[in-house]
């Protein structure tokens, strides 16, 4: 079978690549990152409490959020709510305060809306000048009717008002002019006049060309549902060809006209004619901060949200169970179909080369572009020979023995009761993995030798290159399968979903920094797979043999930086403080640029700038240096200050290296032989699915057999238990056979 070579200008490609150019739903950074000019509008429910006063602290902090983008020269105007609800309570209190005994027997007759906005509208603007001021921050104010703007000279007045304002880093904060407006009941017009101050916030944005807006609400952002209820998730980009029909809005709110029914007709409208939206929670004190941080906060609208997702794309649930029917239909075909679609997987990945490098080359310009530091980017670059090496890693793994119904053990329970144990696939993997794109391949060859279901969620630096892979690799699953079989997880905002499904996903593996690890680690009840950080040592023995150890040491942190199997940690013997080779050795060290930290006592020593942790993973060119007495002294800093990865001695003392090998608790320990050895390919297991530090299942790079579980298959002919009354049990070992 000739291998499925993608044309760069067929359908098929350009869905790959219009989806992997376009700004993702799981990258909030892309929406905001060219923003100058922002419309920020705040709703009643945020302005006022439950018992319609000011929620001062609330607004205290929006007016702080406003002053950091200020300060950091962005152009921001404000849109407020609550001078109706502010001024009625208000009323309300002085009413009650002038009232006779009969006046209060009376019943009470609703107040004036109009009057209730003239009196709260001054007592809001009075707070937001006096919030501001002490902040160190202008602001003026603005009061304009939806008839407003049936006046073009208006519009372009204000238009330039706005402009002059911002110049001078005003914030201009807008209001309804309820006190004097001339309509009864709100409406929506066509032509663009707006009926509350939602909509008046979008109009305002297009009105001073504004480069994104933001509705404060009371809740998160928009729900498929009524947010009082457990069975509604959070929206986090709305595409209106898919969420039109399908959510139901709860009540409006408790104070304001409009409630999210009428701030997502106003995002809808910003967003098609181009100004990103979204709608976020104002009880949070940082959420405007930490949107223009990059981080998922609220719900997107966008105009081209439908290009990020399909219209038609199913949630995490069935995506998991899609993938484990996939993979049972996959355990279900012959051991050498499966070896055949891997070879098919190989030949489909180097026919394709030149379009995965490009598709990858584009993401290292943006990460480059996007100030990535060199060790990431590092870690993203597919080198030259990358891809041949991966289809090679891939061969290897179809031309290895079965992995899975082998028979570990057989045993004759009772005359014709025979029990075996048998190797099978664990279910469904999810893998979330940051950079490095061989992963991709790797982990996907692997689920496939291991027959188990695959969900992928690869770094945003990587999404070009990732979309181009998964595409390869599924193209070439046949339809008896699926291609399902490989989920690729477009949002990060899917993850927390997914590892909830501890009833569908059957193992997690996190590959990427220690933060990843940890918060995956400590979100799910699946079981987690993997290692936190990867802090290896070599240790130089005072017996080394010079060239060696200087060999060693130079590869274990030359020859590939970023990898996790990388010395980080150099131990010396403190007979060799004033050796030639620790000189020559740091000297080299330096020419390859190097930079070299001491601990405690290579600090002083050696002069060197003290390192801030002992347990550091540098990842790039860097390490630390530290003496310590004897190889027990060295195993006991390995214990203390390292990460059970990878660790190595180097010695010409057999008894000294037989009590490193022996009492060091790593996942791999070395003697004499470079850190970088610890890896799947090297170690012969064609391919790794990560390197793991845990002492549960599987240690150290692991590869087919760390995929597979174990279960018990028994064959009889008739037996009951019958209380052990009938059973003679024998439990004989018995010679294995290959199971067919």
């Amino acid at each position: 079978m000739t291998a499925q070579k993608l044309d760069p200008h067929s359908p098929i490609f350009h869905s790959v690549r219009n989806q992997a150019l376009s700004p993702m739903a799981t990258d909030p950074a892309a929406c905001i990152k060219n923003v100058k000019r922002l419309v920020v509008k705040v709703g009643t429910a945020v302005v006022t409490r439950h018992d319609g006063r000011l929620a001062v602290g609330r607004l205290g902090a929006l007016c702080e959020q406003l002053k950091e983008l200020n300060s950091q020269g962005y152009e921001v105007v404000l849109v407020t709510s609550g001078a109706v609800g502010l001024g009625r309570q208000r009323l309300r209190y002085r009413k009650l305060v002038n009232s006779s005994l009969a006046d209060l027997q009376n019943p009470q007759v609703e107040l004036d809306g109009k009057g209730c906005a003239a009196v709260g509208q001054n007592s809001l603007m009075a707070l937001y000048d006096t919030l501001f001021s002490q902040l160190d921050v202008t602001s003026s104010q603005h009061l304009v009717k939806d008839s407003d703007f049936r006046n073009d000279s208006f519009r372009e007045q204000l238009s330039e008002t706005v402009k002059s304002l911002l110049a001078l880093k005003v914030i201009p904060v807008f209001n309804e002019n309820d006190a004097v407006s001339t309509r009864r009941t709100p409406y929506e017009d066509s032509s663009g006049i707006f009926w509350d101050n939602d909509s008046l916030a979008g109009l305002l944005a297009m009105e001073v060309k504004a480069d994104l807006l933001v509705l404060l609400s009371d809740v998160e952002g928009l729900y498929s549902g009524p947010p009082s209820d457990p069975n509604s998730k959070l929206i986090h980009t709305y595409i209106k060809e898919k969420h039109q029909a399908e959510i139901t809005f709860g009540d409006k709110s408790r104070l304001g006209r409009g409630g999210m029914t009428a701030k997502v007709d106003a995002a809808v409208c910003a967003a098609s004619s181009g100004i990103p939206v979204v709608i976020t929670s104002g009880y949070a004190t940082d959420n405007i901060i930490k949107l223009f941080q990059g981080k998922p906060v609220g719900t997107l609208f966008h105009k081209d949200a439908h290009l990020w997702t399909s219209v038609n794309e199913v949630d995490a649930r069935e995506m998991a169970v899609a993938a484990r029917e996939c993979s049972r239909r996959l355990q279900a075909m012959s051991s050498e179909d499966r070896r055949k679609l891997l070879l098919d997987v190989a030949d489909a990945l180097e026919a394709n080369e030149s379009l995965i490098m490009a598709e990858n080359e584009a993401d290292v310009a943006a990460a480059k572009a996007d100030g990535y530091e060199k060790a990431l980017i590092s870690r993203l670059a597919l080198k030259p020979g990358k891809i041949a090496g991966l289809a090679k890693s891939i061969r290897v793994l179809a031309d290895m023995e079965e992995p899975i119904s082998r028979i570990a053990k057989r045993t004759e329970l009772a005359d014709g009761l025979i029990l075996e144990k048998t190797s099978c696939p664990l279910g469904v993997l999810l893998i979330v993995f940051e950079s490095r794109l061989d992963a991709l391949g790797q982990i996907a060859s692997l689920a496939i030798r291991t027959g188990n279901g695959l969900l992928l969620k690869g770094g945003k630096e990587a999404r070009r290159s990732n979309a181009i892979l998964h595409k390869i690799i599924t193209s070439a699953i046949p339809d008896s399968v699926g291609d399902k079989l490989i989920g690729l997880v477009a949002s990060r905002e899917d993850i927390p979903d997914l590892l909830k499904l501890d009833d569908v996903i059957d193992l997690v593996i996190p590959r990427g920094s220690n933060s990843l690890v940890s918060q995956i680690k400590n979100s799910t009840k699946i079981p987690v797979l993997g290692h936190a950080d990867g802090v290896c040592h070599v240790y130089i023995d005072k017996s080394a043999n010079p060239d060696m150890a200087k060999k060693i040491v130079r590869d274990a942190k030359i020859d590939y930086p970023a990898a996790c199997n990388t010395m980080e940690t150099l131990l010396v013997h403190q007979d060799l403080s004033n050796n030639d080779l620790l000189k020559e050795l740091l000297a080299e060290l330096r020419r390859e640029g190097v930079t070299l930290y001491g601990g405690p006592r290579a600090s002083s020593l050696l002069n060197l700038p003290r390192a801030q942790s002992l347990h550091r993973e540098y990842s790039s060119l860097a390490c630390t240096v530290e003496f310590v007495d004897d190889v027990g002294a060295a195993i006991d800093h390995i214990h203390q200050h390292g990460s059970s990865h990878t660790d190595c001695i180097v010695t010409e003392d057999h008894e000294v290296a037989e009590m490193f090998l022996h009492r060091v608790d790593s996942a791999a320990v070395f003697h004499n032989a470079s850190t970088r050895f610890c890896d799947g390919a090297r170690f012969g297991l064609g391919a790794e699915v990560g390197v793991s530090t845990s002492r549960v299942h599987a240690r150290g790079p692991v590869g087919v057999e760390g995929l597979l579980t174990t279960r018990w298959i028994l064959r009889g002919s008739g037996q009951v238990v019958d209380g052990d009354q009938g059973v003679t049990y024998s439990h004989k070992d018995l010679p294995l056979q290959t199971q067919i």
